[in-house]
C-alpha cells in the first residue's frame, strides 16, 4: 500500500484546514495497463476493469466511520499506526468479473467527487497479480490497511 501524493495532501487539508471529509469513500479496481505511482491524482489517470456481471464502475462505496474502517491501531513497538478497512466482496453473476478485458491489478481508494474520472486517488494497494473470478465466486479484498510509518 502506498499513499499517492494527492491522498497524503487531502487528509493534511481535512485536518488541518479543517476541510469537510467526503460522506463516503470508494474502492476501485484497475488494470495493470498504467501502473499507479505517488504522482497520480485522478481515477481518470488509470484503467478501471470492466463494468458489469457484479462490478460497478467507481467501485465499493465505503463509510468514514468505525463500521467501514473496523480496525484502529496505535503500535508503539513498530512506530506505526494503521487502520483497516473492512472486506469488501465483488461476486460475479451473469458472468465474470472484470466483465471483459485484463484482470484487476491494484485497488485504489477514491474521494466521492460526482464525476468518477475525477474523483482523487488516496492510496493504492498492489494486488501482485491481475485476478478475475469465474461467474458464481467472489473477488474479496480482505483488511486493507493503511498506514503510517515513523522513520527510523
Amino acid at each position: 500500500m502506498f499513499w499517492t501524493n494527492r491522498g497524503s495532501f487531502l487528509i493534511l487539508d481535512w485536518i488541518f484546514h479543517r476541510q469537510a471529509m467526503p460522506t463516503n469513500l470508494y474502492v476501485a479496481l484497475v488494470t495493470a495497463d498504467i501502473e499507479p505511482t505517488v504522482k497520480i491524482n485522478t481515477f481518470g489517470q488509470l484503467t478501471e476493469i470492466a463494468d458489469g456481471n457484479g462490478y460497478t464502475t467507481g467501485g465499493y462505496q465505503i463509510t468514514p466511520d468505525a463500521t467501514d474502517f473496523d480496525v484502529m491501531t496505535q503500535d508503539d513497538v513498530n512506530d506505526l499506526a494503521l487502520t483497516q478497512i473492512k472486506d469488501i466482496a465483488w461476486t460475479a453473476t451473469g458472468g465474470p468479473i472484470p466483465a471483459s478485458g485484463d484482470g484487476a491489478r491494484y485497488a485504489v481508494l477514491l474521494d466521492d467527487n460526482g464525476t468518477i474520472a475525477n474523483r482523487q486517488v488516496i492510496a493504492v494497494w498492489d494486488m501482485i497479480t491481475d485476478r478475475a473470478v469465474t461467474v458464481g465466486n467472489p473477488l474479496t479484498l480482505i483488511d486493507l490497511e493503511l498506514k503510517t510509518v515513523q522513520p527510523t
